[in-house]
């Protein structure tokens, strides 16, 4: 996140007052899923949560609990909103799916938060509607493993373990 206080932290680069700024202060609503994405982790940044909650679907709203929201964006330590694929959500558009990580430090601690999230346009607004974990896709090692005191697969004639497996 930068350090200059009129950049918006979610990462765009604009000044928080011509990107998150109006959305949140109820000027405008946001055009796409993902202005609404950005708006939503600037709101936790800037412990907005009033914002948070009349963002989610009026159909969802029963699960989101406002003091627990309310702590975490009090306690963390917001650093990043990453983005990682947008699928939908545009200004055409009546539903959207973002996967991002959102960095932050709680209690000391360095964590991110990885999730795909769902969206609804809902008589022309968008709404956060809910999210989930993003599948783990799980890799599959093409050759067998090489172990620590096998020879070094380039070729060196050192083990593993004294040459690319450092």
């Amino acid at each position: 996140m930068s350090t200059d206080p009129d950049t918006c932290p979610c990462g765009s680069g604009r000044e928080y007052a011509q990107c998150c700024q109006p959305l949140i202060e109820g000027a405008k609503a946001a055009d796409t899923a993902e202005a609404l994405l950005r708006s939503r982790y600037t709101a936790y940044v800037r412990q907005q949560v009033e914002y948070i909650l009349d963002t989610v679907a009026p159909s969802q709203r029963h699960q989101h609990e406002p003091n627990a929201i309310r702590s975490w964006a009090r306690h963390a330590t917001w650093h990043q909103l990453e983005i990682l694929d947008v699928q939908g959500g545009g200004p055409e558009d009546t539903r959207g799916q973002i996967e991002f990580i959102a960095h932050y430090t709680e209690k000391q601690a360095r964590k991110r938060h990885h999730e795909l999230a769902h969206f609804q346009k809902i008589d022309g607004r968008w709404y956060f509607y809910d999210g989930n974990a993003p599948k783990i896709h799980q890799y599959v090692r093409q050759q067998p493993k090489v172990g620590r005191n096998d020879p070094c697969p380039c070729g060196s004639g050192l083990k593993y373990k004294h040459c690319c497996g450092r």
